[in-house]
């Protein structure tokens, strides 16, 4: 690294050094905690025993728990839990997404995974920084740069795995749906009733949706509605022809309509959709196929017939 990169480094460093000094300077004389005038729930909440936070980014209510952090950082605790929370997705979002997902992680465990992987994350670009500057010399700010944008960018992409993971169930879901319907709908015509159908589909099938359907079955055991049941069920399954099946199951069943009919006309719905989706998933899938005729075939049938037709000139030439 040469003088004047080192000269720039310093500057830099020092403006940055210059301008946190000024910030915080700033922030202790215009918002000096000492002279604010405390609220009343900051006043009684000493006195008044408070139970385990189970909120957004628990740790921060953990935090303000002591007075005295409370009284000095407790306004700039909320407003970085606030923006934590519309950056990241407020607890009911992530809840309701994982639910989609499978319901296999909770609430807390997924936000420490986040926090796990900007962790890693974190270690990991600042130990190729020190390596990269150690060895080559390379610029600091970029080197912070990396550091920043990798913790940053860790924690947004186990969200979109969880995305992918919904995406993935629902497709599965959507698969086994039709048959499970017929399955459910042979079993009634047998003359089993609609709690022991739904028990025997569940027991001898394997999927995604026999496990739904397994813990609608446990629900009702344990007192629920078969209504209530089949209501959760579309409520915890990302395909929206499940929800409507458990609507309409539902209603069938409060209005005495026959369920084996109801079933069949179901399952014949969802394979109408899985043919209409199998046919638009073929229409996006023309347009990339035309990619490798274009930029492979298409440049190998052009050389294969001006090649002769240039060579025959350079012959008459």
């Amino acid at each position: 690294m040469s003088i004047r990169d080192n000269a720039f480094t310093i500057i830099i460093l020092g403006c940055t050094l210059g301008a946190l000094l000024g910030i915080g300077l700033a922030l202790v004389i215009l918002a000096n905690p000492w002279t604010r005038p405390r609220s009343v729930e900051a006043r009684v909440a000493p006195y008044v025993k408070q139970g385990k936070p189970h909120g957004t980014f628990d740790f921060i209510d953990e935090v303000r728990m002591h007075p005295v952090i409370d009284t000095n950082l407790g306004p700039l605790l909320m407003r970085m839990k606030g923006f934590a929370a519309r950056a990241l997705g407020s607890q009911r979002e992530i809840e309701k997404r994982l639910a989609l997902a499978g319901g296999k992680t909770s609430y807390r465990e997924f936000r420490v995974q986040q926090l796990t992987w900007a962790i890693v994350a974190f270690v990991a670009s600042s130990a190729l920084g020190m390596a990269v500057f150690a060895l080559d010399g390379a610029p600091l700010i970029a080197l912070l740069g990396l550091v920043a944008i990798s913790s940053v960018t860790a924690p947004l992409v186990r969200d979109y795995l969880l995305t992918n993971a919904i995406a993935s169930r629902k497709q599965a879901m959507a698969r086994e749906f039709p048959t499970i319907a017929d399955l459910l709908a042979l079993a009634i015509s047998a003359g089993e009733g609609p709690i022991a159908a739904m028990e025997r589909v569940a027991r001898t099938s394997r999927g995604e949706l026999s496990r739904e359907l397994a813990i609608a079955v446990s629900e009702i055991r344990a007192g629920s509605s078969l209504e209530d049941a089949l209501m959760n069920l579309g409520i915890r399954s990302p395909l929206d022809s499940l929800s409507r099946f458990a609507e309409t199951i539902a209603v069938a069943l409060e209005r005495g309509t026959p369920l084996a009919d109801v079933m069949r006309a179901q399952a014949q719905d969802a394979r109408e959709l899985s043919k209409r989706t199998l046919m638009e998933s073929a229409g996006r899938r023309e347009v990339y196929m035309l990619l490798p005729v274009v930029f492979l075939l298409m440049p190998l049938v052009i050389i294969f017939a001006v090649f002769p037709g240039i060579a025959a000139l350079q012959v008459g030439l």
